[in-house]
């Protein structure tokens, strides 16, 4: 790697990567087994028509909302680093 060049592929090696990682981290935090009556957050009621359609649903729909928007503002994994990291 002459001249601090990545092999060729590199790149789309870490995107690949990215993308099984994401893939795993969703898959593992999917809920399964039996739906529960009530709310794991809150304690309310969790519909039945919710339960239903969602395996192993574990959240009102509320409370899944705020769990989901606290997730994606943690963000994920940047393997390539900022550009000023790259450019030293």
């Amino acid at each position: 790697m002459a001249g601090g060049w990545s092999r060729d592929g590199a790149v789309q090696d870490q995107i690949d990567d990215s993308i099984k990682d994401e893939l795993a981290r969703i898959q593992a935090s999917r809920p399964v087994g039996e739906s529960l009556t009530h709310c794991a957050e809150c304690g309310e009621p969790i519909p039945e028509k919710r339960r239903e359609l969602v395996a192993g649903v574990r959240h009102c729909v509320e409370c899944q909302r705020e769990l989901d928007a606290e997730a994606a503002s943690r963000g994920g994994i940047n393997r390539r680093g900022s550009k000023d990291s790259q450019l030293k």
